[in-house]
């Protein structure tokens, strides 16, 4: 195997007030998987992923990115190189039109002229965006304002795209634009859901976190369909929905 672009080892985080959030935690994903992050509330999953790009520091073991270290001096390259798309929208759109906020990033990188003109544009045309471009955030719907947040993080070109939630909040047609749009990228895909539809639907691998440690990782399809460890895991089904009844997918 390839060195993994994530490289989680024996991470460990304790909270000031004394709240152990992780218990040696590893994680390898490697360029082009997209795995789900899965986990009751208060599994560690935020803090995991907040250890990604350097917003919290590990209390013990480490994290790398393609082989660079997760620490204060590389701070700015790693948060590049990891791209973090939010639950909600609006926390990452702030800028009075679409290009302002998709432009923002590589502008803050020293890029000017035609190529962020470029840049902006291969952003949003990956989302499907491109018309929106001179609109006002706050004048779109929930649903293009989740995918113009996702262009914010792709003119970054990053090597990880970490999204939190994504499907949270949107009609089923937006749903299934968002997960078009996830399948065609060329990026590596951490997402930290609750949709476990979702998951199986844009996954191939998923992991498990529970109580700061991860309880399981394999595939999403034997992972939904192990009624024992999603019991125990308090993962449940939406009612009717049966996994074993979904095609296999075909890797990519």
């Amino acid at each position: 195997m390839t060195t993994p672009v994530l490289d989680v080892r024996g991470l460990a985080h304790a909270y000031p007030d004394g709240h152990q959030a992780l218990f040696g935690v590893d994680l390898h994903v490697h360029r082009g998987e997209r795995v789900a992050l899965l986990g009751p509330n208060g599994a560690g999953k935020t803090t995991l992923v907040l250890h990604l790009n350097g917003i919290l520091t590990a209390g013990a073991g480490s994290v790398s990115v393609s082989g660079l270290p997760v620490t204060k001096e590389n701070l700015l390259e790693v948060r590049r190189r990891v791209g973090v798309v939010f639950q909600d929208p609006d926390d990452q759109l702030f800028m009075p039109t679409v290009r302002q906020d998709v432009a923002f990033g590589p502008a803050n990188l020293g890029l000017r002229g035609a190529a962020l003109d470029e840049r902006v544009h291969e952003a949003l045309a990956a989302v499907g965006m491109t018309d929106f471009v001179d609109r006002p955030p706050h004048h779109l719907s929930y649903g293009q304002r989740r995918r113009v947040a996702v262009a914010t993080v792709l003119a970054m070109e990053p090597e990880i795209l970490v999204m939190d939630e994504p499907s949270s909040n949107l009609d089923p047609a937006s749903r299934r634009e968002l997960a078009e749009i996830v399948e065609a990228l060329d990026v590596t895909v951490l997402m930290v859901t609750h949709d476990l539809p979702y998951a199986l639907q844009l996954c191939e691998r998923s992991v498990v976190l529970a109580g700061g440690i991860v309880a399981a990782d394999g595939p999403t399809a034997a992972i939904l369909g192990d009624a024992d460890l999603m019991r125990a895991n308090r993962l449940e089904l939406p009612y009717g929905f049966d996994p074993t009844s979904v095609p296999a997918r075909t890797r990519r």
